[in-house]
């Protein structure tokens, strides 16, 4: 996992996640995912080496995005998701959209999670039947790139951004800057 951290260092122009599952078993997640099944205030430190990481990324003059498929109505995972985590992502600099499973079930976008990086190669995300992470598959096949390469052009095409798609649910971020303005009334 070590090595597939560090393509996150040497890619030159873009990275892209594509995000389809409804749950996710990260270890990152875990307590502030029961903070939020709790209706308690999250810490956002949890949140800030993504945050970091994004920066950093954003400093070298390179884009970081995403595009989340997820079911309607939206899982309780997901829904912590977009208003715990995605807000800081945001506000770190990541582009973020989401897309309706119906929508991408029509347009023949698959269940598959992968990394994308420079168009040149892809970082397919294998998961086990709890929605942990067991290992990523990184491969420069053409083939496989130039079909990842489709999708995310797809995706991004129907993609609502992150915002617009929280304020049409109807949910609030609760951490990020959108979060702590309403919260000192500014």
């Amino acid at each position: 996992m070590a090595d597939f951290l560090r393509t996150f260092d040497d890619f030159r122009h873009q990275v892209f996640r594509l995000e389809t599952f409804d749950f996710y078993d990260s270890k990152s997640e875990r307590v502030p995912l029961e903070r939020f099944r709790a209706g308690l205030p999250q810490d956002p430190a949890w949140l800030e080496p993504w945050a970091q990481r994004v920066r950093s990324i954003k400093r070298r003059g390179a884009s970081i995005g995403r595009v989340h498929v997820v079911s309607e109505p939206l899982s309780e995972y997901v829904t912590f998701e977009m208003t715990c985590a995605y807000p800081s992502n945001i506000d770190a600099g990541e582009e973020i959209g989401v897309l309706p499973r119906s929508t991408a079930q029509r347009l023949g976008v698959p269940e598959l999670d992968y990394w994308l990086f420079d168009d040149e190669r892809t970082g397919v995300m294998v998961y086990d039947g709890t929605g942990a992470l067991t290992h990523v598959e990184v491969t420069r096949d053409p083939a496989l790139v130039r079909q990842h390469v489709r999708w995310r052009q797809i995706c991004r095409a129907h993609a609502t951004p992150l915002r617009e798609y929280l304020a049409e649910a109807g949910l609030r971020p609760q951490v990020g800057s959108e979060h702590q303005l309403e919260e000192t009334g500014e």
